[in-house]
């Protein structure tokens, strides 16, 4: 293997500029969401919001395509379809 000497990084002012928009962007998310929070609590987010709301985890098995089967409780569904 080829040994190189380590590349230097340079910290430019566009560079800061595009960090520091980011992160008051993360801030300002950040703090609507708080907001929302503690409307939510009060109980007059919770009326802002849509009727069809969905819970954490279902927004989650939809994002990652996730589609639970409920298991049926018959016996023939737990030993297949043996006859004697």
């Amino acid at each position: 293997m080829l040994r190189r000497k380590p590349t230097r990084l340079e910290l430019k002012l566009d560079d800061i500029e595009e960090f520091d928009g980011a992160r008051k962007e993360l801030e300002s998310r950040r703090k609507r969401d708080e907001v929302d929070v503690v409307g939510a609590s009060d109980g007059e987010g919770a009326l802002g919001l849509n009727t069809d709301h969905k819970s954490r985890e279902q927004m989650i098995h939809d994002r990652i395509g996730y589609k639970p089967q409920p298991k049926p409780n018959n016996r023939s569904s737990q030993f297949g379809n043996f006859e004697f």
